[in-house]
């Protein structure tokens, strides 16, 4: 049966098939089904995306990624200091030209370009998600700093390239990947000589053990979640900066820091947690009683066909993340910031 592809850029059957890559039960995922993934990942993308951007939005604004907290920080505030702070020690300057891989609907391109005066291309292989970012853009009168361009990041110097952006960074991107050295080795490719890659990486921790089923399955219920193919170990995050040929300047994973408030406090729906008056909605919004409202509403939206075929079951997929990541930021096994500062070597260090 043909897709119906929207005018928005989202196609139904991309959006319905997304839950078929995964077993009904997570804990008889095999390698099969690892493996299907990989070979599928742009399909795996893209359908979790059509059906889950505009949720993301309802609850996580316009920037789709996670944070540290200071105790009495608003949620937005942290959000952009999670930004401001990767553009910081990424050393980022006026005229430089920049490439935000897995750009999302632009949250993060447009604050950087106002923090750092910077020029930003951002990437993404999903039509609707670039649609809303060009709409947001636009909105913030920031076209002439901020551009979009549709592409696979596993051929980046295909499409703009080698030695053309004097910085690259990816947040939360990257681990949608098929293999870390794939897109590792195509953002070296497409940086200068001497440019640096900047990134929040989504991994298992160091004291995660894929032979303890319990952890296996948490794993995959991160995937699952999050329209993630492979959730891999940290070490090898390391290991692929390093294989490309990039120097590590820096490398912490930010979550293991003592903070007072943890990253994943939004996904626990406490309200008697929310920072400020203003984040009362947003932490409400996950809580028992907010997910039951909005996951509601998409039903009858679906059945009216305001909604494609499977945005409900994607949404479904939501539910299953904010458990799991809860419970991965808990017992350390996961970590959405592993951060790293990477250079390419200069013409003179090659």
């Amino acid at each position: 049966m043909v897709s119906t592809q929207y005018a928005d850029g989202r196609q139904e059957k991309r959006v319905e098939n997304y839950t078929k890559f995964w077993q009904k039960d997570l804990g008889k995922e095999g390698e099969v089904d690892n493996q299907n993934r990989v070979e599928s990942y742009t399909d795996v993308v893209n359908g979790y995306y059509d059906g889950a951007t505009e949720l993301y939005e309802y609850g996580w604004a316009q920037s789709f990624h996670f944070s540290r907290f200071y105790k009495g920080e608003a949620f937005a505030a942290s959000l952009a200091r999670h930004e401001h702070y990767l553009a910081a020690q990424m050393s980022l300057r006026p005229g430089m030209r920049v490439l935000d891989v897995g750009c999302g609907i632009g949250g993060p391109a447009r604050e950087i370009a106002r923090f750092a005066d910077v020029s930003i291309v951002g990437l993404n292989n999903n039509d609707f998600q670039i649609q809303r970012a060009r709409k947001y853009t636009k909105k913030a009168g920031l076209e002439d700093q901020v551009s979009f361009a549709k592409g696979d990041f596993m051929k980046l110097s295909e499409q703009f390239g080698e030695n053309s952006f004097d910085a690259v960074y990816a947040i939360e991107a990257t681990v949608h990947a098929p293999t870390w050295e794939g897109v590792y080795g195509e953002i070296m490719k497409v940086l200068k000589p001497g440019g640096v890659f900047g990134v929040y990486e989504w991994c298992m921790t160091d004291t995660w053990n894929p032979s303890i089923p319990a952890h296996k399955e948490l794993a995959h219920a991160i995937e699952f979640g999050n329209g993630i193919p492979e959730m891999r170990h940290l070490k090898k995050a390391r290991e692929a900066m390093v294989n490309v040929g990039f120097t590590i300047e820096h490398e912490e994973d930010l979550a293991e820091r003592p903070d007072e408030v943890p990253w994943y406090y939004p996904l626990e729906g406490d309200i008697w947690k929310a920072q400020t008056i203003w984040d009362y909605f947003t932490v409400w919004r996950m809580s028992w009683s907010g997910k039951l409202v909005s996951h509601t509403a998409i039903k009858f939206m679906e059945m009216l066909n305001l909604l494609p075929k499977g945005t409900y079951d994607v949404g479904e997929s939501l539910k299953v993340a904010a458990d799991a990541l809860v419970k991965g930021g808990q017992t350390k096994l996961f970590t959405p910031m592993y951060f790293a500062i990477c250079r390419k070597p200069t013409l003179s260090e090659c």
